[in-house]
């Protein structure tokens, strides 16, 4: 198990680092790191078994280290003592505000940073803005008790990809960014970019463990397509391509005794519900003006439900301190009256498991087999998709019989199922394991780089 050390900071100037007996680890220490900045200085053992790393002030100095009091890990390799991590957040849409330094993600940003005690890390925002290519330095916001603050400090060990849209994400300058703290620094960069649906389902496609909950996914291709589904599954969705928050699906139901076709959607935030006598007819009344080569058609399935409305599940996975994957979040997730989704802008409510299944037995099969199922997806895109995936947010559904389905990945899951007053712990938990995840990724670039940048 990983030790953390209280920094503390000496008023003197004699290049000096006082450590703890265990950390002479038959190793001739001459270096101290902190981020991508290393200074020499003479590593002397504490007379005191004190479990703290002490640095004389222009060790401090040299190495941009605030004195933020957070207890942090240390590792060593090539004779120098590495203390951190330093993880970089890496967003956008920063305003001039200074209680409102990202707008309304503040409160999310402030949150998730308030966790740095607890896991040993120095957790900052950062944008493109606030780089010093030439100084190798970055003007980071950190947040305390007293609010959010400036401090100059290394590039990190660490960067924690957390743009908000694709729109920023195909930013050149944002990739640029990312390009070259990856390629020129060796800066390990984890959750970058947002899944594509169409992507996702491809490439899991191939997986024949995983295959069995994919439901028939394609992109649209003609009115044939969506006929064929509708003859073998009696419904199916549209979905954008690139959609997020349930925005943009249409829900297809083809009522065979009145040979009726219907489409639910939401529009101008209302659920509306359209009877069409022809899917050419529909297709041209609801889809006008649309450019459908950008969605995919869904096979739709019949849900379980409660109160009559259909149930899906959010399950959120992470990696832990060891680079392990866990189940973080498991929340039910009901459709509002008429909607075609159960996100909660379109009326949908979240409750815990426990409120959705009567008998705990029930509830206890449904959660092993969303766990299972959860677990061996996360390992199934972590090797199907580029780039080091840290969290993973998981719609599912459970049809009629039992069986499990994947309707959604999203490697930026949203975080409304944690405003459920008996979630508020998963919360806690998820933001933990998304910076421990950082302490983990930061070790193995020092320890064992060979891991992580084949």
């Amino acid at each position: 198990m990983r030790k953390q050390y209280q920094i503390e900071i000496l008023e003197s100037a004699s290049q000096t680092v006082y450590i703890p007996n265990e950390l002479n680890l038959h190793t001739h220490l001459t270096k101290l790191a902190f981020g991508t900045h290393s200074v020499d200085a003479a590593f002397v053992l504490h007379k005191t078994k004190k479990n703290s790393i002490v640095l004389s002030k222009d060790v401090a100095d040299a190495l941009n280290f605030p004195d933020l009091t957070i207890p942090l890990h240390a590792f060593t390799n090539n004779e120098t003592l590495f203390i951190g991590p330093l993880v970089g957040i890496f967003t956008s849409g920063f305003t001039s505000f200074p209680l409102r330094p990202i707008g309304d993600r503040t409160l999310f940003f402030a949150k998730l940073l308030s966790v740095k005690k607890s896991v040993g890390a120095i957790p900052f925002l950062f944008g493109e803005q606030h780089i010093n290519w030439e100084q190798g330095t970055i003007q980071g916001l950190f947040y305390h008790q007293d609010g959010w603050e400036t401090f100059e400090i290394p590039f990190p060990n660490v960067v924690y990809d957390r743009l908000p849209n694709r729109k920023s994400e195909r930013k050149n300058e944002l990739k640029a960014v990312r390009d070259r703290l990856q390629k020129e620094y060796l800066i390990p960069w984890y959750n970058p970019g947002f899944f594509n649906k169409l992507d996702v389902y491809e490439r899991l496609q191939n997986e024949e463990s995983i295959s069995r909950y994919l439901p028939e996914t394609h992109p649209f291709s003609s009115f044939s397509i969506i006929e064929r589904m509708l003859s073998d599954y009696g419904h199916v969705f549209l979905k954008p391509i690139n959609g997020s928050l349930g925005l943009g699906i249409h829900q297809i139901i083809y009522d065979k005794k009145e040979e009726n076709y219907y489409c639910r959607y939401r529009d101008r935030d209302e659920n509306r519900l359209r009877k069409y006598s022809s899917l050419e007819s529909l297709m041209r009344n609801v889809f006008a003006g649309r450019n459908l080569s950008r969605m995919l058609v869904q096979q739709g399935i019949h849900l379980m439900r409660h109160g009559q409305r259909p149930i899906d599940f959010r399950i959120h996975t992470n990696k832990d301190e060891n680079g392990e994957w866990k189940v973080t979040a498991t929340a039910a997730k009901i459709a509002g009256p008429g909607s075609v989704t159960t996100h909660v802008k379109s009326g949908g409510v979240i409750k815990t498991l426990d409120e959705v299944f009567e008998a705990a037995d029930e509830k206890e099969e449904a959660l092993k087999k969303l766990t299972s199922a959860a677990l061996k997806i996360s390992k199934a895109l972590e090797r199907n998709m580029e780039g080091i995936i840290g969290e993973i947010g998981f719609d599912f559904g459970l049809d009629r019989k039992g069986n499990v389905w994947l309707f959604e990945a999203n490697s930026k899951p949203g975080r409304s199922i944690f405003k459920h007053p008996q979630l508020r712990e998963f919360d806690l938990l998820t933001r933990k394991l998304s910076l421990s995840f950082a302490v983990f990724l930061a070790e193995a670039s020092i320890t064992k780089p060979e891991e992580i940048f084949r």
